[in-house]
């Protein structure tokens, strides 16, 4: 059932129906609740770092193919890629895609955020809606709320690897998908 659930999460159909936020409001809205960074972490190396992780999250809030690109390397690699997902920065894509045609007002919170070395590790806290299509299944506006941890590796001020875990279980429940 666990990789049935992945499957269907990874492999939705659909155009994206954006946040009608533009790309400078959705960096802004992801800025972390808390964030802890190692002093060994240089400023410079902490700023791109910072900026490449707010520009992946704020891609996932509105589907931006420019916050998609100023974030992850053309090398990306996702270390924990679901089934039927293409691997490359054509993933996160067709993710956010699907997500977005389900959850249209996808507001997404880092609520926490590790820096140190080459990697920011955040805990994110996905929420909205259940308004448009998942699986064939039309929402009916039932609320969405789960939580996810990425683990970015970021070279030169992109992410080139992504080791990530959500809480599809909650969602799919959330969303009537299953019992």
């Amino acid at each position: 059932m666990k990789k049935l659930a992945l499957l269907v999460l990874a492999l939705l159909p659909g155009p994206a129906m954006a946040a009608t936020v533009d790309d400078a409001e959705a960096v802004r809205m992801v800025g972390p609740q808390e964030e802890i960074v190692s002093p060994a972490v240089p400023a410079d190396e902490r700023a791109a770092m910072t900026a490449a992780a707010d520009a992946f999250y704020g891609f996932w809030t509105n589907g931006s193919p420019a916050l998609l690109e100023a974030a992850i390397a053309p090398t990306f690699t996702d270390r924990t890629l679901p089934p039927g997902r293409p691997q490359g920065p054509q993933g996160p894509a067709a993710a956010s895609a699907a997500f977005l045609a389900a959850v249209p007002d996808l507001t997404v919170t880092v609520v926490q955020r590790l820096v140190v070395g080459d990697r920011v590790v955040s805990h994110l806290r996905f929420t909205g809606h259940f308004t448009g299509t998942f699986a064939g299944r039309q929402g009916e506006g039932q609320p969405v709320d789960f939580i996810a941890t990425d683990i970015l590796r970021i070279e030169d001020g992109r992410i080139t690897d992504n080791w990530h875990l959500e809480d599809n279980l909650t969602f799919l429940r959330q969303i009537g998908a299953i019992d």
